[in-house]
């Protein structure tokens, strides 16, 4: 029997190992020289040298960015619903309430009408995700921001390289969030990565990574402990030297897939869209799960399904939408399957992924 071909597949070698190796020898382990010269590769790597503050976490750049944007209880922010729980989470650990619209179904991001419609007198600002490295559609979604006067967010944890009309994510928005978990398009071993679009909420989420202090000892805020290290730094910055190549693979990979697949319905890619391709995501009409079961145990390829439960459905989140409908959400919770696609994948393994889909979708499984 063939290897399983994973589903995600994270690419950490020799270089990476030396700069952690390095930190180590130099003495200097938490946050500091690593971190600051990391924070200035990203910016202009990524977001045309906009500010950036490096966290522990993607959760935690989404928490504090909030914070520091000034979201705090008796707001509301409008958040997909079809996405990982952190987007929804960080909302509710501000003490706002995260208010969940509907998706475009060929973007998998928010749908701009749905957005319109959850408006209300409390809303401060909506916050879309570019949900498997695809860009939301950030100009009908600025436009609706606009008429409204809120504020944009944008959790672009999966769309490090995504662009929209030659922009790239991360610059649309009062802070952007890029996470830097391992199986992420690039990886700081763990981490996270917010751009800032005015200095004061750069520094504000300074602030409030660290205690609260700029300066040690002399705390100005209450703050939290969401610093990055300098080993994770280290690891961050060697991987932004692949990043574009590895990019630039996922992208070949998607586009063999694209021309070769059959029996399910591949992810449409948006005029203007500089898709980076964090997941492959296409749509299983009928028995998506025992499709699933059929591509591991009969044909050795992994998938992945992100995400089964909508946000506003999570025993967590609930609370926050009783009774809410939301039809393309549902329905792409039913559908959705992720195909491998990352860079480690050979022609051999893109080959034996079309040809199982096609033997699994003929067989109806």
């Amino acid at each position: 029997m063939p290897d399983l071909i994973p589903a995600a597949k994270p690419l950490i070698g020799d270089e990476e190992r030396a700069a952690v190796d390095r930190v180590l020898r130099s003495g200097m382990i938490a946050q500091g020289p690593e971190v600051a010269t990391f924070e200035r590769e990203f910016a202009d790597h990524f977001v045309e040298g906009r500010e950036t503050v490096a966290v522990n976490s993607g959760t935690s750049g989404l928490h504090l960015g909030l914070l520091a944007a000034g979201i705090g209880p008796g707001d509301e922010v409008i958040v997909p619903s079809f996405t990982f729980a952190a987007t929804g989470n960080s909302v509710a650990l501000t003490g706002a309430t995260p208010v969940f619209a509907d998706i475009d179904p060929a973007t998998f991001a928010l749908d701009a009408t749905s957005v319109e419609a959850a408006v209300t007198p409390r809303t401060r600002a909506i916050m879309p995700v570019h949900l498997y490295g695809h860009p939301a559609d950030m100009v009908a979604l600025q436009a609706v921001a606009d008429r409204n006067g809120l504020m944009i967010f944008e959790d672009a944890a999966q769309a490090h390289g995504a662009r929209l009309h030659g922009r790239p994510v991360g610059t649309f928005g009062a802070f952007a969030m890029f996470s830097l978990y391992p199986t992420k398009n690039m990886t700081s071993g763990e981490g996270g990565m917010v751009t800032a679009g005015t200095p004061d909420i750069a520094r504000s989420m300074r602030l409030l990574r660290n205690q609260g202090m700029e300066r040690q000892y002399e705390n100005e805020v209450v703050g939290f402990n969401a610093r990055m290290t300098d080993l994770h730094a280290a690891i961050g910055r060697v991987q932004l030297t692949k990043v574009d190549v590895w990019t630039e693979q996922r992208r070949g990979n998607a586009s063999f897939l694209d021309a070769n697949l059959v029996g399910v319905v591949a992810p449409p890619v948006s005029a203007g869209a500089h898709h980076v391709y964090h997941q492959y995501t296409v749509r299983v009409p009928d028995d998506r799960d025992g499709f699933v079961r059929a591509l591991r145990e009969e044909h050795q390829v992994g998938s992945g399904v992100y995400y089964p439960i909508p946000n506003h459905r999570l025993a967590s989140l609930a609370h926050f939408a009783p009774g809410l409908d939301l039809p393309e959400t549902e329905r792409a919770a039913r559908e959705v399957v992720s195909l491998p696609v990352h860079p480690s994948l050979t022609r051999a393994d893109l080959e034996r992924i079309v040809t199982a889909v096609a033997a699994v979708a003929g067989a109806g499984a």
